[in-house]
């Protein structure tokens, strides 16, 4: 009887312990799973160390086990590549605007100052060094006022602009008193004045054109005034101009009118400016006020200060004479005119033009004989394509009071509303319940963003770069006075979706990776690539993607990629040997979505040191 006892007792325990060891196994499964997901005590060390060091530094969480669909066992073992610094001398090196290739190319119409790209065998392949001494920017706003000398230590425009009270140089800082060669007397007098004329303060004007934008003050002080100005200038004389402009943490690129498209989609622009950009607006037959034209939305205004408005007072001043400044003023109103625009005010030495809301509302555009219509059917096809002396056709109306291509709400209203193109169904495949639920969805990204870096909607990150922006929705869910976002549609991607960004009262701009981007080294604070390898595969090299990549982000500046988890893991190996400090976590959703986020820090180095600092 004792021993049947024993039996059932012996039974009992080995059942008990087979329960305890699932229970455990179970157990340690979920809080394996938990910390793997980025959500764990590894996570909470991690934002321990970003509030001591200020910079956002995650550590380092190998993924290269896990699901590796096609990969060689050899991926996994290899070393990783160290990519090498640089010379000193590609300190502020701009690949497709180098000033030495651009001397050989013809200077008629600004040929040699457009984009240029070096070969694939003159391509970089090294780490563009920061100058020595170099600190984060200031944050904004203090910023649009003061920037380091030493992050951008070239003084020639104190000296060629020192009466136009553009940039002055003080102590270690240059400071920028928001003047300009046609507002000495500062930004804002000049601005309120267009305020005048141009509905500015309602949000009927968001988004703006700077032609010629010199270091950006106009951009700068319209801000203040909810208005998104994309300044562009080219990389000549006037060194470091658009330099300045984003260590000032304002919008700008380097560009020109010259014999290209401007890489912007049609009825894009609220408000075009030129403050005397020295551009020859009645040139060419009146080709750059055509191609302001293409991008200017329907009922959106050109303002154009200095030579030749105003001409008869100023000729002297000018060093010009009055039948040469008359005959520009001139053609430029008969251009005007042949456009259809209406010229709203001139007041001193600016003129204001409003563009018409639709051709029905032009009578003089129904002949057709008086001017030439672009025969192109996808006005938004601009990438490399030549300028042409032709007016973009605009959207047909049902009647004379309509807005060609549909009415826009004052901003921010339009920021979160259906843009036009998509209620119009103008963009094949996209509904406007697409549009909602993709806006949705980037609400929920941008959550998890700031889980793991808390910084993300604070405004430490001032100038946001977003290289596969789609419709604008990650701008949108972080929009905030203290950031702004490039949005940036690749030419290879499968949806125009540029011109519903700048309906949503955003900027951006058409790129494709395989070449650099029109901006000077060190210029975005964060970048956000979302689906951009994949989307480039077979393309060009992930290696030249990732390069430029570091090329045009500050040092502890940090990058958000999204993508499939193979492409990512090898991505990954190659941000390792390029001074980036990684984490590779899984998608809000769980560890079973195959698509993941890689968060990276670029380490703070500069050049003439070999080594980062740890």
């Amino acid at each position: 009887m004792a021993v049947k006892t024993s039996s059932v007792d012996n039974r009992t325990r080995s059942t008990v312990s087979l329960c305890i060891v699932i229970g455990m196994c179970c157990f340690f499964y979920i809080l394996g799973a938990w910390q793997k997901s980025g959500f764990g005590k590894g996570d909470s060390i991690a934002l321990e160390v970003t509030k001591r060091t200020d910079c956002t530094v995650l550590p380092n969480l190998s993924f290269d086990t896990h699901h590796v669909k096609g990969g060689s066992a050899s991926d996994l073992v290899s070393p990783v590549k160290k990519f090498k610094p640089c010379p000193d001398r590609y300190t502020d090196y701009t690949p497709c605007q180098d000033q030495n290739r651009a001397m050989k190319f013809p200077r008629e119409n600004m040929n040699y100052r457009e984009r240029h790209c070096p070969p694939e065998k003159e391509k970089l392949h090294c780490l563009i060094p920061p100058p020595k001494g170099y600190v984060a920017p200031f944050p904004w706003p203090k910023s649009r006022d003061y920037v380091p000398f030493a992050n951008c230590p070239y003084k020639s425009l104190t000296v060629e602009k020192a009466i136009q009270n553009w940039v002055q140089y003080e102590g270690n800082v240059f400071r920028f008193p928001g003047g300009g060669t046609q507002f000495p007397q500062g930004a804002d007098k000049y601005i309120d004045q267009l305020a005048s004329v141009v509905p500015i303060a309602n949000g009927t004007v968001r988004t703006a054109l700077d032609t010629g934008c010199g270091v950006a003050s106009w951009g700068a002080y319209l801000l203040k005034r909810n208005v998104l100005a994309m300044s562009f200038a080219p990389r000549d004389s006037h060194e470091a101009q658009v330099q300045f402009a984003l260590e000032r943490g304002v919008p700008a690129v380097i560009g020109v009118l010259g014999t290209i498209k401007l890489p912007y989609p049609s009825r894009a622009f609220d408000m075009a400016h030129c403050s005397r950009c020295l551009i020859p607006w009645g040139a060419n037959d009146g080709m750059y006020m055509m191609e302001v034209d293409r991008v200017l939305r329907p009922g959106g205004y050109w303002v154009l200060s200095g030579p030749p408005i105003n001409w008869k007072v100023n000729y002297k001043g000018w060093q010009r004479t009055k039948k040469d400044l008359e005959a520009e003023q001139n053609r430029i109103e008969e251009i005007a005119a042949l456009l259809c625009w209406e010229k709203v005010a001139e007041k001193g030495e600016m003129a204001i033009w409003r563009k018409m809301v639709n051709t029905e509302s032009c009578p003089s555009r129904q002949d057709e004989s008086t001017v030439q219509m672009c025969e192109s059917t996808n006005p938004d096809d601009v990438w490399y394509k030549k300028m042409k002396t032709c007016v973009t056709p605009l959207p047909d109306v049902k009647d004379h009071s309509e807005v060609a291509g549909g009415a826009i709400k004052p901003f921010p209203g339009r920021l979160n509303a259906v843009p036009p193109r998509i209620a119009n169904g103008l963009i094949p495949g996209i509904s406007s319940q697409t549009f909602q639920k993709n806006n949705k969805m980037w609400k929920k990204h941008v959550k998890a963003y700031s889980t793991m870096n808390k910084y993300l909607l604070t405004g430490r990150y001032r100038n946001i770069l977003d290289m596969n922006a789609g419709f604008g929705g990650f701008a949108a869910a972080i929009e905030s006075p203290k950031s702004w976002v490039m949005n940036v549609v690749p030419t290879i991607a499968k949806i125009s979706s540029l011109g519903a960004v700048y309906e949503r009262g955003l900027i951006g701009i058409y790129h494709d990776w395989c070449e650099a981007f029109s901006t000077y080294p060190r210029t975005y604070d964060l970048i956000h690539a979302s689906g951009l390898f994949s989307l480039y595969k077979n393309k060009c090299s992930m290696e030249d993607i990732l390069l430029e990549m570091d090329r045009i982000l500050r040092p502890e500046g940090a990058v958000i990629m999204r993508d499939d988890a193979d492409v990512l893991t090898k991505v990954n190996r190659l941000a390792l040997g390029m001074r980036w400090n990684t984490k590779l976590v899984d998608h809000e959703d769980g560890p079973l979505v195959r698509e993941k986020i890689l968060y990276a820090v670029k380490q703070y180095w500069v050049g003439g040191n070999q080594t980062a600092s740890a």
